[in-house]
């Protein structure tokens, strides 16, 4: 393996604070876009400079995607008004629920990047690492039906995010006072995060909560996962896993989906010491030479458990105990009208692929806008694209539904099962890493396979469907029942094989297929499952158990 650094790591050691010449370039009227090495900077305050694949032909259109860092995906109605408003003035005029529940904004131009992001701060929320080689917007279980200790897990996934935030000043230097630093500065060019260091992590670090039996946020794909485990209503401790992640490259065997493995179990009171001690062996052992090889989840296949297990209990100074056992059931979210442990309603509010608009008579962006303004409530976004709308009261509830009616929502038979299930990355035409459609694609796809399903005897079925343009895995497609992944235009590559809890990577059923081509591969798949499923046999099992078993024996 070479010894050389990656150019991400020579730009973090020569300007630590991550300010760049971002700054200067906002106030540049004759800088169109900014430099490759802001481009990197940019990240770690939450920005992808991107342009505009649609147009390409007639020359480059930069814009840029802002994303929030909004934890555990919990908004106030306050909140949420800003975030719409600032899509109207400075986006596409749409929001894009992300699948770590956060808020993006496309199609926000240079000029106008500087006041969103203020704003957003305005709110007392922020865009700070929301990307860059440093830990990622955490997440927990947004729904509120189950038992009262969500709320506490809630508490801890707070302290956890505070805990692990980049100090640099250089955020508050160009987003809230408009300022350049400095980067010759002594200050600044010899500053050392406390806990990241000079040269931060050597590549993005995800952290999720969940609570058994509903893994509502993938917990085997985070970098670091806590399962809480509940008795009595409170959490008594957390289960520990770590090295999940499902970034990976095409024609690449070195890169690879992995499953977090699960450490061992400790109590409440020592989660900021267990979080920064998993970090810290990621900022020390992760790889620096090779940003493809730079994820925790390497570090773990290679180095072991047990070694990882001692590192962290030498670095939190805490003795781990055996994990508590766990199963989890199920994933997805609860959608339309449902009571929380306290008496208080809540509503599911299904979101294809995330993306809040108005379009073809639902005006959901309207609609949402309306509610906000007039009552106070939570706004909860949840890992797969959808939002909660929490602590509704009665009358309150009457109004939701009204607002609704009167925008085109519906509140009842959302979407049908396939829909509800599935998930897609932006990929087109602004992800610049994007091999094929994935957003604007997905719903008729989903719509062809509904009607075979229908053909061949399985109408309603549902199947957990996730799609990505690229392999990078945005929106966890290696752990769908049936996942498609960009190969080049109109072509994926198909995986099959996951379960219902979430708990099983899928496998590589083909590796090009075409989109004239997808049904009539499916068909002869779907007619077999039809015939050969066991009672309540879900897809993912059927498959997983003989299709793949099968091909795997024929090769």
């Amino acid at each position: 393996m070479s010894d050389t650094l990656t150019h991400n790591e020579i730009i973090k050691d020569a300007i630590p604070t991550l300010a760049g010449t971002i700054s200067a370039t906002i106030d540049d009227p004759d800088a169109v876009n900014f430099d490759k090495d802001d481009e990197q900077f940019l990240k770690f305050h939450g920005i992808y400079q991107q342009d505009d694949r649609d147009t390409r032909k007639e020359g480059k259109k930069w814009m840029l995607m802002v994303r929030g860092r909004i934890p555990a995906g919990v908004l106030t109605s306050a909140q949420y008004k800003v975030f719409d408003q600032l899509a109207s003035d400075h986006g596409n005029n749409t929001l894009r629920v992300t699948t770590r529940q956060s808020i993006q904004f496309h199609g926000v131009i240079k000029s106008g990047v500087r006041q969103l992001i203020k704003e957003i701060n305005d709110s007392l929320l922020s865009t700070l690492a929301a990307c860059g080689d440093v830990n990622r917007n955490i997440m927990a279980p947004p729904t509120p039906a189950y038992t009262s200790a969500r709320e506490q897990v809630f508490e801890d996934s707070k302290k956890v995010m505070e805990a692990l935030a980049p100090q640099t000043k250089a955020y508050h230097s160009i987003w809230i006072e408009g300022v350049q630093l400095d980067l010759e500065d002594p200050e600044n060019k010899d500053f050392v995060d406390p806990l990241y260091g000079k040269t931060y992590l050597p590549r993005k670090f995800k952290v999720g909560f969940t609570i058994p039996p509903l893994n509502d946020i993938d917990i085997f794909t985070q970098c670091l996962g806590f399962i809480a485990i509940v008795e009595n209503d409170k959490v008594i401790g957390y289960n520990l896993t770590a090295g999940g992640g499902m970034g990976r490259s095409h024609n690449q065997q070195e890169t690879y989906p992995r499953l977090a493995d699960v450490i061992g179990f400790f109590k409440p009171e020592h989660i900021v010491e267990i979080s920064q001690a998993v970090l810290t062996v990621h900022r020390d052992f992760g790889d620096r030479t090779n940003r493809k090889h730079a994820r925790l989840k390497y570090v773990l296949e290679e180095k072991g458990v047990e070694w990882f297990r001692s590192e962290v209990e030498k670095r939190a100074g805490i003795k781990l105990d055996p994990a508590r056992e766990v199963k989890f059931e199920k994933q997805g979210d609860l959608y339309g009208w449902h009571k929380d442990v306290n008496g208080k309603s809540f509503f599911g509010l299904f979101i294809a692929s995330g993306r809040v608009k108005d379009a073809d008579g639902r005006n959901l962006k309207t609609a949402l806008r309306q509610i906000a303004d007039r009552h106070d409530i939570e706004f909860r976004l949840s890992a797969n694209q959808n939002l909660i709308l929490a602590n509704v009261d009665e009358p309150t509830r009457q109004s939701i539904n009204e607002i609704f009616a009167a925008n085109g929502v519906k509140t009842e038979d959302q979407a049908t099962a396939l829909h509800a299930a599935a998930m897609a990355c932006p990929a087109l035409p602004t992800c610049g890493l994007s091999l094929a459609e994935s957003e604007r694609y997905l719903p008729g796809l989903l719509d062809r396979i509904e009607n075979l399903l229908t053909e061949v005897g399985l109408p309603g079925q549902e199947i957990v469907i996730r799609m990505t343009g690229c392999p990078n895995g945005c929106a966890r497609p290696y752990m769908a029942e049936i996942g498609f992944v960009g190969r080049a235009p109109g072509t994926y590559q198909v995986w099959f094989g996951g379960n219902e809890s979430l708990t099983r990577l899928n496998r590589v059923w083909k590796d090009k297929v075409k989109d004239p081509d997808i049904i009539d591969e499916f068909r002869p798949v779907f007619e077999r499952f039809a015939k050969e499923r066991g009672e309540n046999e879900r897809f993912g099992d059927w498959a997983d158990r003989a299709l793949l078993n099968e091909q795997t024996a024929a090769n």
